[in-house]
């Protein structure tokens, strides 16, 4: 189970933008590479920082995660939603170097080296069915991916000399301040092109076709994102690529409608089938399941199945199917079941009389969402 990002950072719900970032600050030193060398645990608390930092620190991504937890990002087996998770040291010195004020360089063994700037991401929309998604599956996609044409070369950025960045000092009333910004000349990367050849285009990149294969967990949800580390588009020089950003749409049962972890089917039975009781197969998410209905079974009636719905992306075990046994009234009679009916207006068996124990509408209704 993953960790809290609250309780990684040490700070509650209720901290402001500027707590989060001091409580990131504070962890993010005391676990830093350069001072714990060799320490596998520090470097793992400082990744799982720098993921609390990234969502907690973004108001979308902090909303949603106050909302479903984990499970509004989280993927397995390297993913991640909304582009955070399983990172790096590369991303977290490209996306929040600036926080550690100077004080550490890029994780190379030591401080003060250039950073390797990252290639950018590319996005796809992967369609799954109820099955695939309740069950987990693995898709094989072709991308298009920017990489470095063979044949090229860089060479060493004389604006920055390396390093990425240029620094400025600026006058203020304060005093001198310096800033660092990305380097205008090289993207940030410290190189730039040396030789290109005839098919690369102005950076030496080339448009290359790959099939990347990406393993679906269970349990995931319309419109999550989940992540596949360096199958993006490469960036020149010495450089990571990026990741692809995989969105989830969820298609649409032709039965089955899905509420969360749970499961809804509606079920309808004849007349004479709720009077005299019966057994029925179902639609489920892995092929028919066989119910028995009792005896003058209502209208409305829902059945629970356990554990027959969709399975928790955190592990949490998974929903119910839900069965909403609706009676079908005929619309048209012949004169012989006319006539049954009217004699039957007064017979006292067919006079509605709901016990004690069944439930109204608005308590099923409140069933159905607790």
């Amino acid at each position: 189970m993953k960790k809290d990002f609250y309780e990684i950072l040490g700070i509650s719900k209720s901290a402001d933008a500027a707590e989060i970032k001091k409580a990131y600050r504070k962890s993010a030193l005391k676990y830093h590479p350069d001072k714990n060398p060799g320490d596998k645990e520090a470097e793992e608390n400082f990744k799982l920082a720098a993921e609390a930092y990234e969502v907690l620190s973004d108001p979308n991504k902090k909303a949603k995660y106050d909302q479903y937890g984990h499970q509004a990002f989280d993927g397995s087996g390297g993913f991640s939603g909304g582009g955070h998770g399983g990172m790096n040291m590369d991303d977290i010195f490209s996306q929040f170097g600036d926080i550690f004020g100077g004080g550490f360089g890029g994780f190379s063994g030591g401080g003060g080296g250039p950073r390797r700037a990252k290639g950018s991401n590319l996005r796809i929309k992967v369609k799954l069915t109820l099955e695939e998604i309740a069950n987990g599956v693995e898709k094989k996609v072709k991308v298009k991916r920017k990489v470095q044409a063979k044949g090229v070369s860089y060479k060493t950025c004389s604006t920055c000399n390396g390093q990425g960045q240029v620094m400025r000092v600026t006058n203020t009333i304060l005093g001198r301040m310096q800033s660092a910004s990305t380097c205008p000349t090289c993207g940030g990367s410290g190189q730039i092109l040396d030789k290109r050849p005839s098919e690369a285009d102005a950076q030496g990149m080339v448009l290359e076709d790959e099939t990347v294969s990406i393993k679906i967990p269970a349990g995931v949800v319309d419109g999550m994102q989940l992540k596949v580390s360096n199958k993006g588009n490469d960036a020149p020089g010495n450089s990571v690529p990026g990741d692809l950003i995989v969105a989830i749409e969820e298609l649409e049962h032709e039965f089955l409608k899905r509420e969360g972890e749970n499961i809804h089917f509606d079920l309808y039975i004849s007349f004479p089938e709720a009077v005299l009781g019966v057994s029925k197969d179902i639609e489920a998410i892995n092929g028919k399941v066989r119910i028995k209905l009792e005896e003058g079974i209502q209208s409305g009636k829902i059945l629970r199945l356990k554990g027959k719905g969709i399975p928790s992306i955190n592990g949490y075990g998974s929903g119910d199917l839900l069965v909403h046994v609706n009676v079908w009234t005929p619309k048209t009679l012949n004169k012989e079941q006319k006539q049954f009916f009217e004699n039957a207006l007064n017979d006292e068996h067919f006079v509605p009389s709901p016990e004690k124990s069944e439930k109204s509408f608005f308590e099923k209704v409140k069933d159905m969402f607790s």
